[in-house]
């Protein structure tokens, strides 16, 4: 009986002892066990079955990972049910496993991921690439894909390169479509594109041919021709089927499809009537680097499937999401980890019923677990595994492929560091990121139709509307644009440069003129854009003018035409009379222009009175000195020597200061005695603003609105005018009979005016900069061709010729057209004064102090009842200012002696002189003379 009992004892002791403390290892089980659920029979889940296999036994088979112990796989199918789905994850937390590789759906993942936040299990999903499966809602959810939000980045790049802006959106109406597309429209919108129609399908087998052809008539009738599809396999298939049949896979069109169809080409060999319907289409992939390791498993798949199933980028996460497990167990290992499971209280609170919820139980240790998950960082077959801080992997790149013949070509890549490039991302890493236009490349594609032109991306609706284009009827200023009586038509400047712009497009635009207006008065062309917004118009053609507030609301094309606001008003000839002289300075200038004369003056006088004999002499002479001096440097004809260096300087600058007012004054002088001057009252906008007199404008113009908003003018002053006949009259009234003192209007309109009202000005400058161009809604790619086509007409000419046969044939001048009332004013030489004055108060400076200075050291002989008096002081420093300063010995000396040296020259050359001449004599005589007489 001791015996027995005594191998009792052992046998309970045995099976009281865990695992892992049988197998040797204190700290590690024998076996760890993990999930996956996935869609078995579908494109990616045919391909993860195999790899989940193949990789749990290659890392059972590799004793450094997890170093004896052993993964044991449980795999169950959720047959793209989010119910199902949840049964099998429920059912997986009665099994104790660790972690749930999958779901590949991400309407599944939604689902489970609220079992995983509460059992704290992680869940790696290969395949559920929905952007808002995000960790901050779902913490155990760890994505081991990339997310849509790149893939939709990778394709609003795609659209942004080639230049469409409009984009069809076809999507499965479900999470992973629904929220795609979401992540689509952010992404074109930072880049000024827009998806113009989403078209949603109903998911699984519920949408049928009749839905799918109906969604696309609707599509055909559309605008746009660029298509991006995100939808699952089987309906992808159907609507490039239904496309084919409805004639919209051919020329004109585009046609870009998610990962889902690389998946299906990588891993199915498609028949040739199903390549035929996907010839021209542009296919994104996950993008996974070439190497040995890949290239390897590649053998193996091939071998292993016999070529019945090809592996794609969703497989091969799948591989590297298992070892990326394994990594994370063995790190949550050595950390001391331990697998233990308790009852969640909550659920035990809430099992009624006979749901056997008792059953699942929380993973005590799963935070540690998932935080190692997220610390992994290895080399996959997928390349470098590592997670982001926001948990996505690190360089998220895609393979642009292009559907040709029977198979496929790569056309590009797509990384989120470099963008668009035909270069492989893992080459671009090495260098500095570099995102330019001019870096963003790819290679050509052969688009549906078999053409190697890049379609245009929209053409007009086929459903045989046309626009409808908004012409205002002008009461004045017909030239521009008016109706053709009798007829739906109209004539006119604008209408002439809008048909032959529209003649220039490459394709036929269908549009009828609307007119807008009675007619009996200048319509508001501000309502006439806003008609645009509402859809009422479709676009708007006239002499509209593109200011800000219009801009904001619709695009306009390229300004065919300049005009900007001026001020008119009545003039007079002005004669140049006795005092014209006066004219070219204002008072003001005059008055700074003659103190600055005398200031200099008295400045030269104090810098030379004590060295220079010139300066100095009865106060008399010295003041008819000083105005002597300074009035005739204006004529650089000044006697008077300056011999100090101050002195020097000033009368520089001074002269310097001279030059540039005589050379103004003589120009303005010139022109006033020389050219017919006309002159106002009204300078321009500025004096026009200070004033109370009342302002015209033209009835329906922007300058209302800019007068009252911007210039800040009241209301009460503009008086509305409606035709150039009542300009004409209200100038001619005045603002006190009744009438305006300036018209404020387009200079296009004014010019028109001035024509044939002589009696007329443009004072002052044109102050506002704008153009006019034809409306038309927001990103509409009609009014960028247009843009190009104007653009053509000017180069060639024809802009010009249309604007000489409507608006050329003026009877005024145009040399008389504008008065420039302005004169020479003392801010436009402040400058000048300025340094002058400067240097003047410097010179000073330096002369008061080398006075001081000189004082200072100064012992003059004075009586000692007045040393040390302030009066004694006053008088000594006056005497000393006053004095004649005496020129130092040495310099004296020098001068004596330079000149006693000239004087000495100048009489020894004298003499040598004489003696030479009276040699020459002397042989002379004694040439002439007798021995004996000489």
């Amino acid at each position: 009986m001791s015996l027995i009992w005594a191998v009792s004892c052992c046998v309970l002791v045995l099976l009281s002892v865990p695992p892992y403390v049988i197998s040797g290892n204190s700290s590690r089980p024998a076996v760890v066990h993990i999930g996956a659920l996935f869609t078995f029979d579908s494109t990616i889940g045919r391909v993860a079955k195999i790899a989940l296999e193949e990789a749990v036994k290659d890392v059972n088979a590799n004793a450094s990972v997890l170093r004896g112990t052993k993964l044991v796989l449980t795999q169950q199918n959720s047959n793209c049910s989010g119910f199902l789905g949840m049964v099998q994850a429920l059912r997986f937390m009665e099994t104790d496993v660790v972690a749930i590789i999958g779901p590949q759906s991400s309407v599944v993942a939604h689902i489970i991921s609220h079992v995983a936040n509460e059992l704290q299990v992680p869940l790696l999903s290969f395949a559920a690439t929905d952007p808002t499966l995000t960790n901050l809602q779902f913490p155990f959810f760890v994505r081991t894909t990339m997310s849509d939000l790149y893939q939709m980045a990778a394709v609003a790049e795609i659209i942004d390169y080639y230049g469409w802006k409009d984009v069809i959106a076809i999507f499965i109406d479900d999470d992973f479509g629904r929220n795609g597309v979401s992540a689509l429209d952010d992404q074109l919108s930072a880049r000024r594109c827009r998806i113009s129609y989403k078209a949603g399908i109903r998911s699984g087998t519920r949408a049928n041919r009749d839905e799918i052809t109906d969604l696309l008539v609707k599509v055909a009738l559309l605008q746009s021709r660029v298509i991006v599809l995100h939808v699952n396999p089987d309906l992808g298939f159907m609507v490039f089927n239904v496309a084919q049949y409805l004639g919209m896979t051919g020329n004109g069109y585009v046609w870009i499809a998610t990962d889902w169809l690389s998946s299906v080409v990588d891993s199915t060999s498609l028949p040739s009537d199903t390549m035929s319907v996907l010839q021209g289409v542009l296919v994104l992939r996950q993008h996974t680097p070439d190497s040995d390791r890949k290239k390897a498993f590649l053998s193996r798949w091939n071998k292993l499937t016999a070529g019945s199933v090809g592996l794609h980028s969703y497989g091969l996460h799948t591989y590297d999401t298992v070892w990326l497990l394994a990594h994370a167990i063995d790190a949550f290992f050595n950390q001391g980890g331990i697998i233990s499971f308790s009852n969640d209280s909550r659920i035990h609170d809430a099992d009624k019923g006979s749901l056997n919820l008792e059953a699942m139980s929380i993973f005590d240790n799963g935070t540690l677990l998932l935080n190692n998950i997220l610390q992994s960082n290895f080399v996959g077959l997928t390349g470098p595994v590592k997670f982001e801080p926001d948990r996505s992997l690190v360089r998220p790149a895609y393979d642009i492929i292009n559907v040709v013949g029977t198979g496929i070509r790569r056309v590009g890549y797509w990384s989120n560091y470099s963008g668009l490039s035909i270069v492989p991302p893992e080459t671009l890493y090495a260098k500095p990121p570099n995102r330019s236009i001019a870096n963003q490349h790819l290679h050509s594609v052969i688009w549906p139709g078999e053409t190697l032109s890049k379609p245009r991306g929209w053409v007009f609706p086929n459903n045989g509307k046309k626009l409808r284009i908004g012409v205002p009827i002008r009461f004045s200023y017909r030239q521009f644009v008016s109706p053709i009586k009798g007829t739906d038509l109209f004539k006119g400047y604008c209408i002439d440069v809008f048909t032959a712009a529209v003649n220039l497009l490459p394709y036929a635009v269908p549009y009828s003129f609307v007119p807008f207006g009675d007619g009996r008065e200048n319509p508001n062309y501000d309502e006439l854009v806003r008609l645009i917004t509402t859809g009422y118009f479709d676009g708007a053609v006239g002499d509209i003018a593109i200011v800000t507030n219009r801009t904001k609301v619709v695009d306009f094309t390229q300004p065919y035409t300049e005009s900007g606001l001026v001020v008119v008003a009545p003039f007079k000839k002005t004669n140049s009379g006795g005092w014209s002289f006066l004219r070219p300075f204002t008072p003001l200038m005059w008055i700074v222009t003659a103190c600055f004369f005398f200031f200099i003056g008295m400045v030269v006088w104090i810098l030379e009175h004590r060295i220079n004999d010139e300066f100095r002499g009865p106060p008399r002479k010295q003041i008819i000195t000083i105005l002597w001096f300074s009035l005739s440097t204006l004529f650089f004809a000044h006697r008077e020597n300056t011999m100090s260096t101050l002195g020097r300087t000033v009368l520089l600058i001074w002269l310097f200061v001279v030059l540039i007012i005589n050379s103004s004054y003589t120009a303005s002088l010139t022109s006033i005695l020389t050219v017919q001057q006309l002159s106002s009252n009204i300078n321009g906008i500025d004096s026009l603003k200070a004033g109370n007199e009342p302002i015209g404008y033209q009835v329906g113009s922007f300058a209302k609105h800019y007068l009252v908003d911007d210039i800040g003018i009241s209301k009460s002053r503009l008086v509305a005018l409606g035709s150039p006949e009542e300009y004409a009259k209200a100038l001619q009234l005045g603002p006190d009979n009744g009438g305006v003192a300036a018209i404020v209007d387009e200079r296009s309109y004014v010019e028109i005016f001035l024509s044939t009202n002589c009696s007329f000005r443009i004072v002052g400058p044109e102050f506002t900069r704008s153009g006019w161009g034809f409306a038309f809604p927001r990103d509409s790619p009609l009014a960028i061709d247009l843009s190009t086509a104007i653009l053509q007409l000017s180069e060639n000419g024809e802009l010009q010729r249309i604007y000489d046969k409507w608006l050329v044939g003026r009877s005024c001048s145009a040399d008389d057209t504008e008065i420039d009332s302005n004169r020479l004013q003392f801010k436009s030489f402040w400058g000048l004064f300025l340094v002058c004055g400067i240097v003047c108060i410097v010179a000073l400076s330096i002369y008061f102090f080398q006075i001081m200075m000189q004082f200072c050291h100064s012992d003059p002989a004075q009586p000692a009842s007045s040393n040390g008096s302030p009066s004694g002081h006053l008088r000594r420093f006056i005497s000393l200012i006053d004095e004649k300063k005496e020129r130092s010995n040495n310099s004296s000396r020098k001068r004596v002696e330079a000149q006693r040296s000239l004087e000495e020259d100048g009489l020894g050359r004298q003499l040598k002189r004489l003696q030479t001449e009276t040699s020459q004599t002397t042989a002379h005589l004694s040439f002439r003379l007798p021995n004996d007489q000489v």
